[in-house]
């Protein structure tokens, strides 16, 4: 449902990532198992410490893309569904029929937030964040905009990902073309100056490495290919792929989980 109050972001790199997980939007539930498993574990922060505790107000997803943490978020806290706010029309058609009373808004979150998001009761976020120019800056406004009660959920991918990417473009003495994710350390810091964390965490999961090529190929299967950094040529990718480290090293996920309350 587009907004009269959205217009288009004049970034080149929001367009840009708006257009990947549009192409990878039919996919995106099927490979995005991560996103799915940590979004289940918002719902039980949620469900512990927030359910009895939320006040009246609004209570949104930023970023929501297909719902994978609005519909957690909506059956752990048993309350009215969150609005799903995202800049990808394509994700939030895939989650509509699966919950097609929930309201959703056409919003790029490089914009800040809304005005009905004014005084809100509950911000969550998952695996939004890192796509955001000035992420710590967008950080600080979300809590900025809560009233006071007001509850923070949130996961971010963070700077220690990838290691074995940037040891394989290191090694191959070419850029490495991944996105530059947030410093863990700078988003708690944020979060501490304006909240009352109630629970702080810096997760690690590992993945299977399958390879250079078919890790890529992952990460553009679920639309999450965008980077501002230049492609890299067809020499340059074979380099990376000779040089990308063997199946016993895993992939490496750094995940920071917040949940804060304001005062």
């Amino acid at each position: 449902m587009a907004s009269p109050e959205h217009t288009t972001l004049s970034s080149s790199f929001s367009a840009r990532v708006r257009n990947c997980f549009s192409r990878g939007a039919a996919g995106y539930e099927r490979g995005a198992q991560l996103q799915a498993a940590v979004a289940q574990r918002l719902a039980n922060l949620a469900q512990r410490h927030i359910s009895s505790l939320l006040p009246p107000g609004p209570c949104a997803d930023l970023g929501a893309g297909s719902g994978l943490l609005s519909r957690a978020l909506d059956q752990a806290l048993g309350a009215d569904p969150l609005l799903r706010l995202d800049n990808c029309t394509a994700l939030l058609a895939a989650d509509q029929p699966r919950d097609p009373q929930a309201p959703q808004l056409l919003w790029d979150l490089n914009r800040g937030l809304p005005r009905q998001l004014g005084g809100a009761a509950l911000l969550a976020s998952n695996f939004c964040l890192q796509w955001l120019e000035q992420p710590e800056q967008r950080l600080a406004e979300w809590c900025q905009r809560l009233q006071p009660g007001g509850w923070l959920l949130l996961a971010v991918p963070t700077a220690g990902s990838f290691g074995i990417w940037h040891q394989a473009a290191q090694r191959a003495d070419v850029p490495f073309t991944g996105l530059a994710l947030p410093q863990a350390e700078r988003l708690l810091a944020v979060a501490q100056d304006r909240l009352e964390l109630q629970h702080e965490r810096l997760l690690r999961f590992s993945r299977p490495n399958p390879g250079g090529a078919a890790f890529l190929q992952q990460i553009k299967a679920i639309g999450a290919q965008a980077s501002p950094q230049r492609r890299l040529s067809s020499a340059e990718l074979r380099r990376l792929f000779r040089h990308w480290p063997s199946r016993t090293q895993p992939l490496q996920w750094e995940v920071l989980l917040l949940l804060g309350r304001k005062a």
